[in-house]
């Protein structure tokens, strides 16, 4: 499946602009506006957010990450 979607994505990466859109609207249509399991209302999300924000072992400061876009 990875093969065909990247085969995919390709193809749709050579479509006109406004194609392009076109199709990303069509594919949200598909998605429900809540996928399963994610919810901002979850605890458990809020427990992770917190913890990975709190965790700065290996983070790299956003002026850096910026200057590298």
């Amino acid at each position: 499946m990875q093969a065909d979607s990247n085969a995919i994505f390709e193809a749709a990466l050579n479509l006109p602009e406004d194609e392009r859109l076109a199709l990303v609207s069509r594919l949200l249509e598909t998605v429900p506006d809540e996928p399963a399991g994610l919810s901002l209302d979850d605890p458990n999300l809020v427990e992770e957010l917190k913890r990975r924000s709190a965790d700065t072992e290996g983070s790299v400061p956003w002026s850096q990450l910026r200057d590298k876009l």
